[in-house]
């Protein structure tokens, strides 16, 4: 009789986590409402049930006032990130902005380099070099020929700069704040950033169909809250450089969704470019191999 296979439960967690997030593109777009309501009511719903369960389980002394300024500094990014990143979902293919936006292992390594004065081995550096390789396929030759760019493509790739920003801004507080603290500081942030911000763009926030508030507490719901509790969950159980890497098959899932619920057929450029950007973000996250300050938050676009 075969023997179970050891850590089952956290192997399954890390497949529904994945599956979870890779939903995220799909519902932006199921919800079609501007890039800005759609980040709201995602940090909004999240926090609606992460920050009541924190004020219920928090024990012991309160975060530093120094990582907890880092934290919010990482919400207002985080709000910046989901901002451009939903908006270009609108304008491109799904599987585009959500391959695009994963580059924020990229920049992560490069801030790293800059700001921490990290040294950054080879294979950092073949990796950054395949991934803006593969950026430049899934653009295509055309637009690079006649400076003709998507402008959701842009968005997608402005948006992994600011998730590369929350993550190097974080990443220190979270060795010492615990997972649902964080959470519920830096989603508060956004929302903060995000509410004010909306009402003063006098974009509509209510009387929307059926279908669009569906997709949205979908995104807040599912990609969010069950998605980020199933891949922390299988944190504290697998090694953190595995989930890591697991974590890239977020656009393969967003892909798939992609031409079965929305008809988004991959191109020969997306294909080719997608796993050349897939295999440059694996080569960035080797590096991060025994450095749990920066795999505390896996780096993947969600």
């Amino acid at each position: 009789m075969n023997k179970p296979l050891p850590n089952l439960p956290a192997y399954l967690a890390l497949a529904l986590g994945v599956f979870c997030i890779g939903t995220s593109a799909i519902f932006v777009k199921f919800a079609n409402v501007p890039g800005p309501v759609s980040a709201l009511y995602r940090v909004a719903i999240a926090a609606l049930v992460l920050v009541p369960l924190w004020l219920l389980r928090r024990s012991g002394p309160p975060p530093a006032w120094r990582d907890l300024q880092w934290v919010v500094l990482g919400g207002l990014f985080f709000a910046l990130d989901l901002t451009l990143w939903n908006t270009g979902i609108l304008l491109t293919t799904a599987a585009n902005a959500t391959l695009l936006a994963n580059n924020a292992p990229l920049w992560v390594g490069l801030g790293a380099l800059f700001l921490f004065h990290e040294k950054l081995p080879r294979r950092y550096w073949l990796g950054l070099f395949a991934a803006l390789i593969g950026m430049v396929v899934i653009v295509g030759g055309d637009a690079w020929r006649l400076l003709h760019f998507n402008l959701g493509d842009l968005l997608a790739i402005a948006a992994s700069l600011f998730y590369a920003a929350y993550m190097l801004t974080t990443q220190r507080a979270r060795m010492r704040v615990d997972t649902l603290t964080f959470n519920a500081v830096y989603l508060t942030a956004a929302v903060l950033v995000l509410l004010p911000f909306n009402l003063l763009t006098g974009t509509q926030l209510t009387g929307f169909s059926r279908q669009t508030w569906l997709a949205l507490f979908g995104l807040g719901l599912f990609a969010q809250v069950i998605g980020w509790v199933a891949i922390n969950y299988a944190l504290g159980h697998l090694q953190a450089a595995h989930v890591s890497v697991t974590l890239l098959g977020q656009p393969v899932v967003t892909a798939i969704l992609g031409v079965v619920l929305l008809g988004e057929l991959l191109t020969v450029n997306q294909a080719c470019g997608g796993l050349l950007v897939l295999f440059g973000i694996y080569l960035v996250n080797l590096r991060n191999q025994g450095k749990p300050d920066l795999l505390e938050s896996p780096q993947t676009q969600a």
